[in-house]
């Protein structure tokens, strides 16, 4: 149930990204795919590898994968504009 939560949270943040220039890699897709394996994997390093129980699950774990869900959508957004840099 954590992972759902985390991937929830990434996909809550991403519906935010409407407001931000399109300068994503990838596009709305990168910036999806940014946010949810940002989440897990923040998630995933909170717990040092290992995923709460079902039991364990609490509103505190799905805010868990906020932080990862923004810096993982940074990076792509980064990506974006230094690939977009380099082109021209």
């Amino acid at each position: 149930m954590a992972v759902l939560a985390w991937s929830m949270m990434g996909l809550a943040l991403w519906h935010f990204t409407v407001f931000l220039p399109d300068r994503f890699w990838g596009g709305i897709v990168g910036a999806f795919a940014g946010a949810v394996i940002g989440a897990v994997a923040f998630g995933l390093a909170i717990h040092a590898g290992g995923v709460p129980a079902r039991d364990e699950t609490e509103v505190i774990t799905a805010l868990q994968g906020a932080p990862g869900a923004l810096l993982g959508m940074a990076a792509v957004y980064w990506q974006g504009i230094r690939r977009e840099r380099a082109a021209g």
